[in-house]
């Protein structure tokens, strides 16, 4: 069992003992830092603060302890239920609130929850507030309101409606063209919130709908991660159904994975490529993503007149990238959509609108889209280290012994190759460095990524 405490929030599994564990008494203690925190970095005499959760089975015990914390600290609450990663995003500005909390675990199984924190923009908080979090969680130096001073909860389910709103209100996108080319799309929202929301999204641009797993019990019918071997059931109803392709989320909605229409991954790193590819179309601009993902949308990028740069892992990164370079459309090769013109956060619903824009103006096939961009391969490998070697200075002599290629050293080191590249991360955790490789063939980027793995152990000595 375990418990993760990091700058981005708590996660942890359910069950066990405080401290080692997400138990009742770690989901109150953190939100009552965070509550803390919020008190101290806003000011405000009387604040407010936008909670929603995904479906997974322990949510609805989490969010009364989360909710029930800050009412005792004097904040007031806005209780979304059932929502989306996204949603809450979008609802912390519209709702004038301080802050959010969305209860989730992303991709991982029903077992973990997690709390995931914002700031007043509705984005994530930067690695300094979340430290500071993670300081007041350790002093436990909490006070909390009398009891004429106790925060108020307001319940609202309409913001999944709103949200759709939004989208179908984005400049880029046009409900009559996509409803006049009659798609018929399979929807996997692995019994989660996704199952909610992007049904009714395709609803409302016309789009024939089949179910599969949008029942939110939070009994999650598969692994949640939307990974090609989790995905066999979709696949073999885009093609049952004759479908015009597949759509997976995972039970936040954060991220977001097509099948095509031979049943067949679209590839979670072509998500934001092909997004990318329809706003650069319409307007001309920049992109970010982060080290580890694919070459691809720099292609893409570049084939439109713009710039690509890249930003270390983590979605706070790319957003803070995103905004220092303008750039118009970004995100992550796990299938995370940013999109400026919506808000800074990865959102699945926005990303669905933009692929459906993309394939109704090209026609086509969505196996054809595919093939027309830039093929490339991953590979992930990691190498075990003693605890006594010195990682640190193992990824500086790689970045060395690279040094006439183009090296960036913001998060590891990542050596661009004319036609592949390597990103070497360092585990937190573990003695233990992190391998990305990405190549015109499966076998070239596994070949590149072995070699890498003896270079660092030639120069490790073992």
């Amino acid at each position: 069992m375990t418990l993760i405490k990091s700058i981005s929030g708590i996660r942890g599994t359910i069950g066990g003992e405080p401290g080692n564990n997400l138990t009742p008494l770690d989901a109150v203690k953190f939100a009552a830092s965070y509550g803390s925190w919020l008190k101290d970095y806003s000011k405000k005499e009387k604040l407010k603060v936008v909670i929603g959760r995904d479906a997974r089975l322990s949510g609805e015990m989490i969010q009364s302890l989360v909710v029930s914390t800050l009412v005792g600290q004097g904040i007031d609450v806005i209780d979304l239920g059932l929502s989306t990663t996204p949603t809450v995003e979008i609802a912390v500005p519209m709702e004038k609130a301080d802050g959010g909390i969305i209860l989730t675990a992303s991709h991982n199984p029903k077992q973990w929850n997690a709390l995931k924190l914002l700031n007043e923009k509705g984005e994530f908080l930067n690695a300094e507030q979340g430290a500071k979090i993670l300081e007041i969680a350790e002093e436990e130096g909490f006070e909390f309101a009398e009891v004429d001073d106790l925060g108020r909860i307001t319940n609202n389910d309409s913001y999944i409606d709103i949200h759709i709103d939004e989208v179908l209100n984005l400049d880029l996108v046009d409900a009559d063209t996509i409803r006049k080319v009659g798609f018929k799309v399979v929807v996997d929202g692995v019994n989660s919130t996704g199952g909610i929301a992007i049904p009714k999204l395709l609803e409302e641009l016309g789009v024939e709908v089949v179910k599969l797993y949008c029942d939110p019990t939070g009994h999650f019918p598969h692994n949640p991660e939307p990974l090609k071997e989790h995905l066999g059931d979709i696949s073999s109803k885009v093609i049952e159904e004759g479908a015009d392709f597949g759509i997976v989320v995972d039970p936040d909605v954060d991220r977001l994975a097509f099948i095509d229409n031979i049943g067949e991954m679209f590839g979670e790193e072509y998500t934001l490529v092909a997004c990318a590819d329809y706003v650069l179309g319409k307007t001309k601009g920049n992109t970010v993503s982060n080290l580890s993902s694919s070459r691809a949308l720099r292609d893409i990028t570049e084939k439109h007149g713009g710039t690509y740069e890249a930003a270390a892992v983590g979605e706070v990164n790319v957003v803070t990238k995103m905004k220092k370079n303008k750039a118009i459309i970004g995100g992550e090769g796990n299938g995370g959509i940013i999109y400026p013109a919506s808000h800074y956060g990865r959102d699945a619903l926005v990303g669905t609108a933009l692929f459906l824009m993309l394939m109704a103006e090209k026609g086509g096939t969505v196996a054809e889209l595919r093939a027309s961009y830039p093929s490339y391969f991953m590979g992930k490998k990691k190498i075990q280290l003693t605890p006594d070697l010195d990682v640190d200075g193992l990824l500086k002599a790689m970045a060395q012994k690279y040094a006439k290629e183009e090296i960036s050293t913001i998060d590891g080191v990542k050596i661009d190759f004319a036609e592949n590249w390597v990103h070497l991360r360092k585990s937190n955790t573990e003695p233990i460095i992190r391998i990305y490789t990405e190549a015109k063939s499966q076998e070239e980027a596994d070949r590149l990524g072995d070699r890498i793995i003896s270079e660092i152990k030639e120069i490790a000595g073992f």
